[in-house]
Order: C-alpha cells, then structure tokens, then sequence
C-alpha cells in the first residue's frame, strides 16, 4: 500500500505537508491552518483500515483534504470509497483542489457541513476518522458508535496534544460498547474498537 503511491498523491501530501508547517510557523489564523495530521499517523491511519471489517468509511474535518489521500490508499486496496466532511468553505475548496490534482475524486466524496447533521442516519460504519474542532468530539463519537459494525474503528486525533480531549478520552476508554485506548502515534490517537 506504501509502496505505491501515485506520484500525484506524493506530490500533493508532501505540498500540503510543507504548507501545514509554513501556517503554523507564519502566524495563520487557526481556522485557516492546514492543521493536519502529520504523516506517520496517516500511515496508521492506512494500515488500521485496510484490517477494517467491511461497511462505510467515513472522515470528519476534512482540512485540504491531506489525510483523506492517506484513508483514499486503503479504500482503494478494499474497494471502498471515503466520505469525508468540512464545514469551511475554504477548506472544501481546497479539498477539492487535492481530490482533483490527486485523481482521487471517484474515491472520496466530500460533503460541504456540519457532519452531525448526518451521522445519525450513516449506518454500517467500519471505520471513522475524526479531526475536527474538539468542542465537537464527544457529539460526534455519540453519533458514529452505535452505527459501527462489529469491530469497527473510530479513530479521533490529537488526544496527547490536547489536554482538553481528556474528559473525552476517558468518556470513550469507558465506555462499554468498545475497547478502547490511546496510542502515541503523531500527536496522540484514540482507537476505539466496537465490541
């Protein structure tokens, strides 16, 4: 799966790795920073979902789309497609740009809003990435888990980098519908597992 990435998508990860870092050295205002992920955790990311059980692969906070070409390397290998939501029309615009230039716009399908107002009707998800604002987390898992297949994954970032996450992290490491726990890959991931 690594082994093989279109020159197109390394193009546009390593782009969009070197405008991340600018934005967050530059002073960009936080809503318009890239804030991605970085490339060892989409990495992950990949490999976790290639061994998803089969059903719906979703990702919230889109951003320009970077960790979307991470999940897209997976979907492709299982024959599945993304959808991925962003609720700031700059970064939708953005988003598309990657899916364009990447050629990845038959595997990704980007919905423009706010994803808690369609989660709820999303059934049979087998893995869902989250990385959005993180006022929104504990909503979003609210809504994602009773719709994950048996051993499906939600998978949220930040949890070291963002002491706030940790009422969530502990709501989610509690909770008995999963299995779940925190693992130092980039700035911290929960993986969440349903039982």
């Amino acid at each position: 799966m690594f082994h093989d990435i279109p020159p197109a998508v390394l193009e546009r990860m390593a782009y969009l790795e070197a405008r991340d870092t600018r934005d967050r050295q530059d002073g960009t205002p936080h809503l318009q920073r890239m804030r991605q992920i970085v490339p060892i955790s989409g990495r992950f990311l990949a490999l976790q979902l290639a061994g998803a059980p089969q059903g719906k692969v979703l990702e919230i906070g889109t951003s320009a789309g970077y960790s979307s070409l991470w999940l897209s390397l997976a979907c492709r290998l299982r024959g599945d497609t993304l959808t991925t939501f962003e609720i700031l029309p700059a970064k939708v615009q953005l988003a598309r740009e990657t899916y364009r230039l990447t050629g990845l716009e038959d595997v990704i399908q980007l919905v423009e809003g706010d994803a808690r107002d369609d989660l709820m009707q999303i059934n049979g998800v087998a893995f869902c990435f989250l990385d959005a604002e993180k006022d929104i987390y504990r909503a979003c898992y609210d809504q994602v888990v009773p719709n994950l297949v048996p051993g499906g994954l939600l998978v949220a970032d930040n949890a070291t980098s963002h002491p706030q996450l940790e009422p969530f992290l502990d709501y989610a490491q509690d909770d008995p519908r999963v299995d779940a726990l925190v693992v130092t890959v980039g700035k911290g991931l929960l993986v969440a597992r349903k039982i």
